[in-house]
């Protein structure tokens, strides 16, 4: 059984924190609460994230402030930020959020059910990212071994692999439609990514098999 994708939820009042759980409850995700900047920070230190929700405003770091960090680490820039606010902030504020590499940028109070998919869609999009991983190093390992003496290709692991791509290909197209039909743009890029990486994949696949 595969871990669940974890969520990093940063804001710093207990009750934002206890909203966002709730409207995030029905999802098959992991909800990690952080009260601070500082705390998110040690939190990105030894767990994996699928995506992060960061409110703006909070005393110390704020939430410009805490994103310029995690962009500025190897292991975390490429974590998904969505910026959470309240609607009077200030009007450069979607500005500076987009600018310190944020994916979104939603005011409170914002829809549940928009801010619920936007996160179940960034979950499965990391859930397939690791799959593909996973069948890339399988496929990898396949093509640098060599195989024993009067065994076939067709009887080795590639069946199982091709089986276990074409799930994930069925997944994409499934999550593509999802971001199509919520018409979030936001999505676009790393859907491509995820497209051109898992036609390289299927291409290798195809030259081995």
């Amino acid at each position: 059984m595969p871990d669940r994708a974890k969520i990093l939820l940063v804001d710093d009042r207990e009750e934002n924190l206890i909203a966002l759980e709730a409207i995030l409850s029905s999802l098959d995700l992991v909800p990690v609460r952080a009260r601070s900047g500082e705390e998110a920070l040690k939190a990105l230190l030894n767990t994996e994230f699928a995506l992060i929700l960061l409110d703006v405003r909070m005393p110390g770091m704020d939430g410009f402030e805490t994103a310029a960090h995690i962009k500025r680490r190897e292991r975390t820039r490429n974590i998904p930020i969505i910026f959470l606010t309240v609607v009077d902030s200030a009007p450069d504020y979607a500005f500076r959020g987009y600018a310190a590499g944020a994916v979104d940028y939603l005011t409170k109070p914002f829809d549940p059910w928009v801010l619920r998919a936007k996160v179940s869609v960034f979950a499965e999009l990391y859930n397939m990212n690791k799959r593909l991983a996973e069948q890339a190093s399988l496929l990898r390992d396949r093509m640098a071994a060599e195989l024993p003496p009067g065994a076939s290709v067709q009887g080795s692991v590639l069946p199982e692999l091709s089986r276990r791509l074409s799930a994930v290909e069925d997944e994409l197209a499934r999550v593509r439609e999802l971001a199509r039909k919520s018409q979030d743009s936001v999505l676009s890029a790393p859907l491509t990514d995820l497209t051109e990486r898992l036609a390289n994949l299927r291409a290798g696949f195809d030259a081995l098999s």
